[in-house]
This record gives structure tokens, sequence and C-alpha cells, in this order.
């Protein structure tokens, strides 16, 4: 009888390119092709260190100088909702959750375009056409959601996020809702949602993707209750947001080979960078 020995995961790093969160800094991602029969099984246990999804890759910031992004996620279990948050839920009690597979459809592109040129016309999403946004919401070999909120007074698309189910939780991969309504505080609400479908789920996290210090766009997120950074290697409780520097070192970050001899991959099947 053959045997065939799993095929380890070949890691990669970008080419240097200006941080969108930080001005004036420069971003490098150490990243891994995610195919294959062992593809949830990867992004499990990737997620869990640190990692994200994009399409068919796992990425994770590894900057020279820079160690300022941070894996977030909530302990459901821990979690509390301020009585700004609870004022948001009212505020959109008229929303209706309707889950569905991972299909891109025009009213999703158009809610889409208008999110991005409201709030985000300058980012490195910005020149998406339909093709790139059905892309992003169709490729994926794991399992995923696209949570759509419909507004019931005007059956109108209020907001979407593309959410993967991992063995642990919910990762909330990418959301965008009606830029016209900041009043309503929906980026808020999508994750107030996905706690609760987590919870409903009887899965313990939902990850939230990076939190930055000294990034204003990031700040929402330090605002939810049983908060959980990765930092050394490790899940550790949110301390005073106070607490974490974005200052610049040439030792923040370990060398390439160094990092990927760390991460802990399924059945114990060696990184090779």
């Amino acid at each position: 009888m053959r045997h065939t020995l799993p095929i380890a995961p070949q890691f990669y790093v970008t080419a240097p390119q200006p941080c969108p969160y930080l001005e004036g800094r420069m971003e490098r991602k150490l990243f891994t092709a995610l195919q294959g029969e062992g593809a949830e099984r990867l992004n499990d246990s990737l997620s869990k260190q640190g990692f994200r999804r994009s399409q068919n890759v796992l990425y994770r910031p590894s900057c020279s100088d820079c160690a300022a992004c941070l894996s977030a996620r909530i302990r459901v279990a821990d979690f509390l909702p301020s009585r700004s948050q609870k004022r948001t839920i009212r505020r959109n009690a008229l929303l209706e959750r309707r889950a569905t597979s991972p299909w891109a459809t025009e009213d999703q592109y158009d809610l889409f375009r208008r999110y991005l040129d409201s709030r985000h016309a300058d980012g490195g999403m910005a020149d998406m056409d339909v093709f790139e946004f059905a892309a992003m919401i169709e490729e994926t070999p794991i399992r995923t959601r696209v949570i759509e909120y419909h507004d019931t007074s005007t059956r109108d698309l209020a907001a979407v996020c593309l959410t993967d189910v991992l063995d642990d939780g919910v990762s909330m991969v990418y959301s965008f809702y009606q830029p016209d309504r900041s009043g309503d505080s929906l980026g808020t609400y999508i994750i107030l949602d996905h706690i609760r479908i987590a919870r409903e789920a009887g899965l313990p996290y939902v990850y939230l993707g990076y939190w930055v210090p000294g990034s204003p766009k990031m700040g929402y997120k330090a605002k939810f209750s049983g908060l959980e950074l990765y930092v050394g290697g490790k899940w550790q409780k949110m301390r005073d947001p106070a607490d974490y520097s974005a200052e610049m070192h040439p030792l923040s970050t370990d060398p390439i080979a160094e990092q990927v001899a760390n991460i802990s991959l399924p059945g114990s099947v060696p990184a090779r960078p």
C-alpha cells in the first residue's frame, strides 16, 4: 500500500507597500495559499494564530520594524453590551438578518460601491469592479456565509457581512453598509449581531480582524467588552488601549524563518518558508 505524506504549506512575504492604517509606514504580509482538502483545518488553525483570510489566501502582518497590528476577537461568554451598544440594537430593531451561500448579487455590489465611495474612496479597494467583487465573495474554499441585513420597513438592503465559520467561532471577513445611515451605527450593529450568531451556534469567539493602536479607523473595536488580542504568540485579555504602543523599532518583528518555524499547523506538519 502506498502512503503519501501531507504537503506542508509554503509561506511567502509580500513586497513592502504603504500601510493603510498608520500614515508614513510600510506594511508587509506573511501569507500562504488556502486550497485543497485540508483548507478548512488550515484556516481554523491559522486563524487562532492571528491570520486572516482573503479569498484563497491566509495572511498575517509581518512588517520589518512595526508590530502594531494585533489580531482581535471577542470572547462571547465575557461580552456585555454597553449602554450605547444597547441603544444601537434598539435603533436597528427593524433590520432582518438573512444568511445565504457566498454568491454575489447586483444589490450587494451597488451597496458596496456606495459604501466605498463614501467611506474609503482613496483606499486599496476603491477600484474594485463587479468581477473583483464577485471573486471576493465567491472564491472561498471553506465554509462561508453572506449575512445580509434588510430593512423591513423599506425592503432595502442595509448591510452585508462576508463571514467565515470556524471550528471555534465566526470570522468577520469584510462588512459594508448604507453610508447615509451613520446615526444607526450599522458597523457596530453587525458585530453585535455576530456575537448573537456565535452564541446561538454555541461558538465561543467572534474574530474581528486587526486592531491597530494609533489608528482612528480601528478604534471602534476597543469598545467591545470581552476583547482578546493575539500578542507574543498567545491570546490575552485586552488591557487599557492606552497601554499598547504603535512605536516602530528594528527588533519589533522576528525574522521570517523564525516566524514560520513557530507556526503550528494541523497534523503536526512543519511549515516551510
